[in-house]
């Protein structure tokens, strides 16, 4: 389902997506609109209209409690997966090992995220 669903996410729908993953429950298009006039000063319309796409796309789910909740139908870790490895497939030609090369070159990783890593994958390595 992912695989379907995340390529239509545009990133302006993205940002409504993670106020609700970050709530973890369902929201009404209110507090939606709250939070991205805050940071981002979008307009109620404009909300609105993100919201519909989602729901449109099958990406959200919309239930009538009085008011319309919004609830997501893919979580962030699957969107995120599914983000990680289109762009290695894109960018990197399918090589995870090219897009740490291309960290590492361009100081995109400090030493402490290196000690991090490697850690990581001594662990690995051990299971």
């Amino acid at each position: 389902m992912v695989n379907e669903l995340a390529p239509k996410i545009s990133d302006s729908e993205l940002e409504v997506m993670r106020i609700l993953w970050r709530a973890g429950d369902a929201l009404p298009v209110t507090e939606i609109r709250e939070t991205l006039q805050k940071s981002r000063g979008w307009e109620a319309t404009t909300v609105k209209t993100l919201v519909s796409r989602l729901v449109t796309k099958g990406v959200l789910r919309q239930e009538k409690r009085g008011v319309f909740y919004y609830t997501p139908l893919i979580t962030e870790d699957a969107y995120n997966d599914w983000a990680t490895h289109d762009l290695i497939s894109r960018v990197y030609h399918g090589s995870a090992r090219d897009l740490v090369a291309a960290l590492v070159r361009s100081d995109g990783l400090t030493k402490s995220d290196l000690d991090e890593l490697r850690d990581f994958f001594r662990m690995e390595g051990e299971r």
